[in-house]
């Protein structure tokens, strides 16, 4: 199948804030093997949004359109694909109910406003919007299917999840690609493409290799269509030899993270960190997970020397002579967290994310990366890139990834 994504409003092309949804969306399509070929963002006007919607169908035979479904009369997207759709909008009791249950409890009232959420075009499957008032609409015309979400990211990233996605499995289910998804871990990309280069050139036709890069890893999608489809298990067993001696996982939410509290949940461990040059961002990754309080106890962000030492207990004198970056600050932060907290392990990063800050000696991009554990504490030297987004990626992935190699090594 081919997608085509339409993100509504103005504050977008005005640049006030940041179109993520689309990026989300074709995230979310291309693990399904369906392809995004081509992304419009058309102001709040109808004219607009219908010329859109007719160059987008000329391609794609699936339609995502984001935004425009607020109460107010400058949202416009829900009579425009009323009109579009050749169906009358109507007020729908069942989106009533939903919204009393939502609102009376907080507000004690469904005014107006609101109660205009309620109606809806009425040749559409409504889809139920759990974390805010405007239903995400499905309508299915000649073949094809358009889906309309709403633009604030939360509500639309739950619509996607929990009514979309389930709805586009069942429904087209013969027209979506079958694949296997592996994770891996502390390798460039193009080093990974250069290693399975080899790989590619004998993969079947009807088979294909997808490279899926991030700052904490690599997902390899292996895709299978037709009469390909019973060779993908076979080739997903070849790829992974190929990817011996790599730290990898397999499957949905086999992630660094998820892999990480899997196995310290299992051996019962707990872990803690300090962190100064990745400012938090590794606390923030093990916490955006559900149940990481079952192993994860706390960390400390020491972006300055003062709290380095008063907190953590490195060396004043360490701090002097050797600097914030450096191998013995790496291990006494780590040391620190550890004994501070109480966890079995602890994994600290000191570094120089930039853009500035770096110097011949210890360029933008430097980190120390130090774990405590059972048996002692070490430090590593990495050195990243120039950009300090990247870097702060890195090392938290580093960091992580660390952490998992050595607790699995250790009996």
């Amino acid at each position: 199948m081919k997608a085509a994504i339409i993100t509504i409003g103005d504050e977008i092309l005005l640049g006030q804030i940041t179109d993520t949804n689309s990026r989300f969306i074709a995230r979310e399509l291309a693990a399904l093997g369906v392809e995004t070929v081509e992304m419009f963002t058309v102001a709040d006007e109808q004219a607009a949004i219908v010329r859109a919607l007719d160059t987008a169908f000329l391609r794609a035979d699936l339609l995502f359109i984001t935004g425009g479904l607020g109460p107010t009369k400058d949202d416009l997207t829900k009579k425009t694909l009323a009109e579009y759709f050749h169906t009358p909008l109507v007020f729908n009791p069942q989106v009533y109910a939903w919204l009393e249950e939502m609102l009376l409890p907080r507000r004690g009232e469904v005014n107006a406003y609101n109660k205009s959420q309620a109606v809806l075009p009425q040749d559409c499957t409504v889809l139920r919007n759990r974390k805010g008032t405007a239903s995400g609409m499905w309508f299915e015309k000649d073949g094809r299917i358009a889906v309309s979400l709403p633009g604030v990211p939360f509500e639309m990233e739950h619509l996607m999840t929990e009514e979309v996605l389930p709805l586009l499995r069942k429904k087209c289910a013969e027209k979506l690609l079958a694949y296997r998804l592996l994770h891996v871990f502390n390798i460039p990309e193009a080093e990974l493409a250069m290693r399975l280069q080899a790989f590619e050139a004998q993969l079947p036709a009807g088979v294909g290799l997808a490279y899926l890069p991030s700052v904490d890893e690599v997902k390899l999608r292996v895709t299978a269509k037709g009469s390909a489809l019973p060779l993908l298990d076979g080739q997903t067993e070849k790829l992974k030899i190929c990817l011996h001696g790599l730290h990898f996982t397999e499957g949905e939410t086999s992630g660094l993270v998820e892999r990480l509290a899997a196995v310290f949940t299992q051996k019962k461990l707990t872990l803690a960190s300090a962190e100064s040059c990745t400012g938090g961002n590794i606390a923030h990754w093990i916490t955006a997970l559900p149940g990481a309080s079952n192993y994860y106890l706390g960390g400390v962000v020491s972006y300055a020397n003062q709290v380095k030492s008063g907190v953590l207990g490195v060396s004043t004198d360490d701090l002097k002579t050797h600097g914030a970056v450096s191998e013995p600050v790496a291990k006494q932060m780590a040391a620190g967290a550890r004994r501070v907290t109480g966890a079995d392990w602890a994994v600290s990063t000191t570094g120089i994310a930039g853009p500035g800050g770096g110097t011949p000696e210890k360029p933008v991009g430097t980190v120390w990366i130090g774990l405590a554990g059972p048996h002692g504490v070490e430090a590593r030297k990495f050195l990243f890139s120039s950009t300090r987004e990247r870097n702060i990626g890195k090392a938290s992935a580093q960091a992580l990834e660390w952490v998992l190699s050595a607790v699995l090594k250790t009996k």
